[in-house]
């Protein structure tokens, strides 16, 4: 099985990441589209040049490789994605060879959580209009609704979040996804020193978050307009 994650930035992918290769039968990928993405793009990105350097450039040969044979011949291959890498021009037709699932938290803790790694972020950087677009294509294709999965719900109970999904995914839940060793993976990308500090310190999913931030008016301006994307999907979590 090829499991996609689809999440913007600052969704608890990383982890969810983290958690999947803990199981030790699954191969896992970060955001293979990232290069590919900032070469097309010119977006100045933190480390972008490292990031183009370190991966393919071509999207159709990513695709491929998302598609290919399961890395290191294990049974299941989960795939760390970008809802914002899927810029048009960028084929999806390899999606369909892919079980999707989609992973959302609420907009003001993403912008909240990007802006302190990447300043003036925009309503393109952060992904929830090209979720929901990514998300109407994947259910016109199946005929019915992908799985979606809220990082509330994980922190709230992550036994819980993580049995539901694997049960939904077909496959086992083991408590072995709920921990991973400290510290870089060898999985991670070469963009990892820049944005995984609070992840590199974890050995789990951490406790359920407080109150939503408080954010100045041009942040909550955008928060205001990703809401509908988020709302409209978090109708379908599970």
């Amino acid at each position: 099985m090829k499991i996609a994650m689809w999440s913007g930035p600052r969704n608890l992918s990383t982890a969810m990441m983290y958690s999947f290769a803990a199981r030790g039968d699954c191969a896992v990928v970060d955001e293979p589209f990232y290069g590919a993405y900032l070469k097309a793009t010119g977006l100045d990105h933190p480390m972008a040049a490292e990031v183009i350097a370190s991966q393919s450039q071509d999207p159709d040969t990513v695709a491929a490789e998302c598609v290919g044979a399961n890395p290191q011949g294990q049974s299941l291959f989960y795939q760390k994605h970008m809802t914002l890498h899927m810029i048009p021009g960028f084929g999806r037709d390899f999606m369909r060879q892919l079980t999707n699932v989609f992973l959302i938290r609420h907009p003001a803790r993403v912008v909240a959580s990007y802006a302190k790694k990447r300043e003036g972020p925009t309503l393109a950087d952060i992904g929830f209009v090209q979720q929901a677009e990514l998300f109407d294509e994947v259910a016109n294709w199946l005929g019915h609704a992908p799985l979606v999965i809220d990082s509330a719900d994980i922190r709230e109970n992550p036994t819980r979040a993580l049995s539901r999904l694997c049960a939904a995914l077909g496959i086992p839940f083991t408590d072995a996804m709920l921990h991973w060793p400290v510290g870089p993976k060898p999985y991670d990308g070469v963009w990892a020193p820049h944005w995984y500090n609070a992840v590199h310190r974890s050995s789990g999913f951490e406790d359920p978050e407080g109150d939503l931030p408080d954010l100045p008016s041009d942040y909550a301006k955008l928060v205001e307009q990703a809401m509908p994307h988020y709302e409209r999907l978090a109708g379908y979590k599970l």
